[in-house]
């Protein structure tokens, strides 16, 4: 069962909490856990209120139906996620979804900080996930690589009256790993910047983990 506590931090609404989470009990796959909830705070009746909760393996948007006496839930794997982004207007934020395919999901009324934090929640869900990507890429090209044929045809012989050439001296096989250090050392400056250009840390936080990050080479 899923403690409702730590989900009324930002001053969700916690009736309906209580109703998502216990419906979200019998949702969550294997492995999966509930990392945010955001519940909807529309200006003027806000009796049935739509949550986003994010987990680290999908978006849930729940919608209350039948004047609440049911649940609603639609998902999104991170997998099907081109990016998330909100926009904060008089009357709360807009959360927005945009999938690798089809309209954009949007969702309005979400109080400011709760779309702040369910925006760095799902970013960091989404990095994550990008990042599993490449590390299996690069385990692909790995295992896909031509295997040296031991079954190849022997060179002609040198004949003896022809001095043997001197063996090449082996070079040493540097530029993968510069190659993934410099992609890890950009992935953290570009991760560090969109963080900054978020307004989700401060310029002096920005500055002191950048030079931090440069040190480390």
């Amino acid at each position: 069962m899923i403690a409702i506590d730590r989900f009324l931090s930002d001053e969700q609404d916690p009736k309906a909490v209580e109703k998502v989470i216990g419906k979200l009990n019998d949702l969550l796959t294997a492995g999966e856990e509930i990392l945010y909830l955001a519940v909807q705070k529309k200006p003027a009746v806000n009796l049935l209120p739509d949550s986003i909760a994010i987990s680290n393996k999908r978006i849930f948007y729940c919608e209350p139906g039948n004047l609440g006496l049911t649940m609603n839930f639609k998902d999104i794997s991170w997998k099907s996620i081109k990016e998330v982004s909100f926009k904060e207007e008089f009357f709360g934020s807009k959360f927005i979804c945009v999938p690798q395919h089809g309209e954009n999901i949007v969702t309005e009324y979400i109080p400011k900080v709760q779309a702040r934090k369910l925006h760095q929640a799902a970013n960091q869900q989404l990095e994550e996930y990008k990042e599993l990507l490449r590390q299996q890429k690069l385990e692909e090209n790995r295992a896909t690589a031509s295997p040296i044929n031991l079954n190849a045809q022997p060179l002609a012989e040198i004949p003896t009256y022809e001095p043997a050439p001197e063996p090449e001296k082996p070079l040493i096989q540097i530029a993968e790993v510069v190659e993934e250090a410099e992609d890890e050392t950009t992935l953290k400056l570009r991760k560090l910047k969109t963080l900054y250009d978020k307004h989700l840390i401060t310029q002096e936080e920005y500055e002191a983990k950048k030079s931090a990050i440069l040190d480390s080479l």
